[in-house]
């Protein structure tokens, strides 16, 4: 009888190293759905929330981020990796786990760690054109190294046998036809007929400058009928952009909660405040043009799904990785790169307006990146994984 196929994905921090991580749990479940996949995380980020709430099991350690500005603290890194690593070790034996996965950022580095303690194979994913710090580290602990843009091998120790499977993404936005399910996402989030959407998104947890600039943005265009903001601001902040919409005459007095149910709304205000979107596909499918960060999730999303874009790369990044991510869609002339300094209601104004007058540009922005391995990245990393275990798979070996 076959041993179960036993995974551990080490994920945490932000939605840019987790919601990959829950992508290729996705297409683990798709090879083998009698696989035990769990996660290894820390009590501090969006993992506690986003890992249960999709169905998995969440282990955490005791581990504190790879980050220079923790002052003398980061001098107590070596001895945090040690005791987390030892503590992902123990997770690692009640799971009798066969392969272990880092998907980067801090709270993975512990399961790479545990796995080298164990004797386990583990597999590294970095998600960002510049790696960031855990996976750096991460990177001198496997020989096993896989990558979502060529131009990070040239940042990891050992790049030159990494494997560029894309970036994991989930099955509803690698499939996703906009055009098919654009109606429904109408309905859905209550457009008026006929309204342009420009879909404010900053991130896991929003992004203040977007949704200052947004705010502002409604303000201008309050009287205009053609055009409908979809901003979505975090939880934190959902209250407090309400109030600045209605104080501004853009926003409805009482709005409820993300609709994303089918309304029958015709009319409405010029815009609308959510505190997240947990439908994206809906979002991507109601989207003329997304203004957001440049996570390198978001990126292989707009890749993948041919949404325009308005690229405001988050400015204390490591490294400026956003940045880096952003210049893979603007060079190619799909989206544009604005500081976030320069993010304004007026800035965004001067460039938004031509655009929504003119779909045919749209279209072709649309049309001009390179969508390259990102809606099979989750099987292909899957593959990689199942392959580690020791199990058969129907796809060529691990190879750079």
């Amino acid at each position: 009888m076959r041993t179960p196929l036993s995974v551990v994905i080490g994920a945490g921090g932000t939605g840019g190293h987790i919601y990959p991580g829950l992508a290729l749990a996705e297409a683990l479940r798709r090879a083998d759905p009698d696989a035990v996949i769990s996660f290894i995380g820390t009590e501090r980020g969006l993992e506690t929330t986003l890992i249960p709430a999709a169905g998995y099991r969440l282990h955490t350690v005791d581990m504190i981020p790879f980050d220079p500005a923790l002052g003398a603290k980061r001098f107590l890194l070596p001895a945090a990796l040690l005791r987390s690593g030892a503590q992902a070790r123990s997770v690692l034996r009640r799971q009798q786990a066969q392969v272990v996965v880092g998907m980067g950022g801090y709270p993975s580095a512990p399961a790479i760690v545990g796995a080298k303690m164990a004797g386990l194979p583990s597999v590294i994913h970095e998600s960002n054109a510049v790696p960031g710090r855990a996976n750096q580290f991460a990177a001198r602990l496997t020989e096993h190294l896989t990558v979502a843009f060529d131009g990070s091998r040239a940042h990891l120790s050992g790049g030159e046998r990494a494997l560029t499977v894309g970036m994991p993404i989930a099955a509803s936005l690698a499939a996703l036809d906009r055009p098919a399910l654009r109606a429904e996402a109408r309905r859905a989030f209550g457009i008026p007929e006929g309204a342009r959407v420009v879909l404010f998104n900053g991130g896991s947890l929003g992004a203040a400058r977007l949704t200052a600039a947004a705010v502002g943005l409604a303000a201008r265009w309050r009287d205009r009928t053609d055009v409908h903001l979809l901003i979505k601001t975090g939880p934190a902040a959902l209250a407090e952009t309400r109030r600045k919409l209605v104080d501004a005459g853009v926003g409805a007095a009482a709005q409820g909660e993300a609709r994303q149910q089918p309304t029958d709304a015709a009319s409405g205000p010029v815009a609308q405040a959510v505190p997240y979107l947990d439908r994206m596909d809906l979002a991507y499918a109601v989207a003329d043009l997304v203004v957001c960060r440049a996570g390198s999730a978001t990126i292989a999303e707009l890749a993948t799904t041919g949404v325009p874009a308005v690229l405001v790369p988050y400015p204390h990044a490591p490294g400026d990785h956003q940045t880096h991510n952003a210049r893979v869609l603007s060079e190619a002339g799909a989206a544009h790169l604005v500081p976030d300094a320069e993010t304004t209601a007026d800035r965004l104004a001067e460039l938004i307006d031509p655009l929504l007058a003119d779909p045919a540009r749209l279209a072709v922005m649309g049309r001009a990146a390179d969508p390259g391995n990102h809606a099979r990245a989750a099987d292909l990393l899957a593959e990689t994984v199942i392959r580690l275990a020791g199990q058969p798979t129907n796809t060529r070996e691990f190879t750079s």
